[in-house]
């Protein structure tokens, strides 16, 4: 009995060490955006737009994004956030702001798709800065003029909702309430066999 034990500790240390090495190597980054109306989660696409997904995991570190609203809502096309002049009560410049510098493109080819998060800019290609977009259907005219850095993986409901509310009567692609990121950060995702997936 003493043996059997010793074995099933023995075989439970390997797992307890086994699941640590794969919590150490095995996650994945995600970013992560608590909003008013529930969460959006983000998967990176690191290896065609590395300077872009580096840019946004600065500014959801660094606390850019606590407290913006997703200032322009555009049924059918795109919500858009990242603008630090939307913590103010002011809409009209709204839009306008950003970090204090800007990331050349890195357009690429992965297609403006439902889901797909993209990089906001002015005229110059190499205007983006902290503004992005989440595209509500397949864009296929965005493709090649702004940079897909990501896609939502889980929350495309909160950004429907989001959509669904009602529009400021006289400002158009705008919610009458903007909704706001209480917290946007960066946590790592991981899939283990028999417990499933997690984040943290």
């Amino acid at each position: 009995m003493n043996r059997l034990a010793t074995i099933v500790a023995g075989l439970g240390g390997l797992l307890i060490v086994a699941v640590g090495v794969f919590l150490f190597v095995g996650g994945t980054p995600v970013g992560v955006m608590n909003t008013e109306l529930g969460e959006i989660v983000i998967e990176f696409y690191p290896d065609v737009a590395p300077n872009h997904v580096a840019n946004w995991k600065k500014l959801a570190r660094d606390g850019f994004f606590d407290g913006t609203t997703f200032h322009r809502v555009a049924p059918g096309f795109v919500i858009q956030g990242g603008d630090p002049n939307s913590r103010d009560i002011d809409p009209y410049n709204d839009g306008l702001g950003g970090p204090g510098w800007f990331v050349d493109q890195e357009f690429n080819d992965v297609p403006h798709e439902r889901g797909i998060v993209s990089m906001a800019r002015g005229e110059a290609i190499n205007s983006a800065g902290s503004q992005f977009f989440i595209c509500l259907d397949d864009l296929p005219r965005l493709d090649g003029l702004y940079t897909v850095f990501g896609r939502v993986i889980e929350g495309m409901d909160t950004v429907d909702a989001i959509v669904a509310l009602p529009l400021h009567p006289e400002m158009p692609e705008r919610s009458l309430d903007p909704v706001r990121i209480i917290e946007a950060s960066v946590q790592t995702r991981y899939r283990l066999p028999l417990i499933g997936e997690f984040r943290f």
